[in-house]
């Protein structure tokens, strides 16, 4: 983005060349076409490019620090044109006062009058307009950037919150299930909260990380479902498998375990029956497909009490992160529930912390 300073800087260089060049022009003119002395042409060329120079800079200045919100072109015309006239009043007392025996100049400089007018109110209205213009689109730039910031870091603090409720939401239901085993199965219960243990003590490691790679994504959802084969012993199996072309990709932490919380939760509450839940990654078109499958049975599920918070909370993070809505679909068919996440790829997975 193109900051103040330097467009000021900028401006102020072309300025300054455009100056010099004007002036060699304006002082050949002079001596060709209008058979000046050398003396004479010079000193009128020195004089009026840059007393208009000193114009132009003034009032790039001035509209870089005031811009009226309405009328500000006719603000510019007029400002321009009383410039114009300060200028020329300017040059022309000083050329005057260079050379008060030169009658023929004097002359001709008072005929010229109408023409420098012309051409100084030209100058100082374009550079004017053009000054407008361009801090016009700076600060909307700006504001553009300021408004991404905000936008930026209010996703990313709302992307925190997300991550952070993750934890203490599956936290509670493994402190539900130790408890419910200490009295039935104290040996099981003392393995889960060691499982647990671990489990945390993973996801402290993760903490400051906004992507992981795919084989750390599953280790991590390995030790949740350790966790929760304590819990259903042999009522609960797990198929996961994953391409090995899918072993460089990089997901966002914490994303697989409530899919497969739903997945148990949906599939094996309801039912006395063992049940397999299958993961599977792989990826295609430089995207990371991962899909959960567990059984499912309409007619045998009862009202849970619970938010809802597991696969709405991927896809408010999915959207946050790609600003799309199509990243995660859920299906249901032959009694077999299925979740897929899509997670795109970057090109360049190093910007990734």
């Amino acid at each position: 983005m193109i900051s103040r300073p330097l467009s000021d800087k900028y401006f102020r260089w072309t300025v300054i060349v455009t100056t010099y060049i004007f002036l060699l022009l304006y002082g050949v003119l002079l001596i060709q076409w209008f058979q000046l002395s050398p003396p004479v042409a010079w000193a009128d060329s020195a004089v009026h490019t840059l007393l208009l120079a000193f114009a132009v800079l003034l009032i790039n200045h001035n509209l870089s620090y005031y811009r009226p919100g309405k009328g500000k072109y006719v603000f510019v015309l007029t400002y321009s044109t009383a410039l114009t006239g300060l200028w020329l009043a300017a040059a022309t007392c000083q050329l005057r006062y260079f050379f008060p025996r030169e009658l023929e100049y004097r002359q001709w400089l008072h005929l010229a009058l109408p023409v420098h007018f012309i051409i100084g109110w030209l100058v100082i209205t374009g550079m004017g307009l053009k000054s407008l213009v361009w801090y016009d689109m700076v600060e909307q730039r700006e504001m553009l950037e300021r408004r991404e910031a905000a936008e930026r870091i209010s996703r990313e603090a709302e992307l925190y919150k997300l991550r952070q409720q993750l934890q203490p939401h599956f936290l509670f239901n493994s402190l539900n299930s130790i408890n419910a085993l200490i009295v039935i199965r104290p040996q099981e219960a003392r393995e889960m909260v060691l499982k647990l243990s671990e489990f945390l003590r993973g996801t402290l490691k993760r903490e400051d990380q906004q992507w992981i790679a795919l084989p750390e994504e599953l280790q991590y959802l390995q030790w949740y479902l350790d966790i929760e084969k304590v819990r259903f012993g042999h009522r609960l199996s797990t198929i996961v498998e994953a391409d090995p072309a899918a072993a460089q990709t990089r997901i966002p932490p914490m994303l697989l375990q409530p899919v497969v919380e739903n997945a148990i939760k949906y599939g094996l509450y309801d039912t006395t029956e063992a049940i397999t839940i299958t993961i599977k990654a792989w990826m295609q078109d430089n995207v990371l497909y991962i899909q959960a499958q567990n059984p499912y049975d309409s007619a045998l599920q009862q009202p849970h009490r619970g938010t809802g918070f597991g696969l709405s909370s991927i896809r408010r993070r999915l959207y946050l992160l790609f600003a799309r809505q199509d990243l995660l679909e859920t299906s249901c068919d032959d009694h077999i529930f299925t979740t897929l996440i899509k997670v795109p790829q970057p090109h360049d997975k190093s910007n990734h912390n």
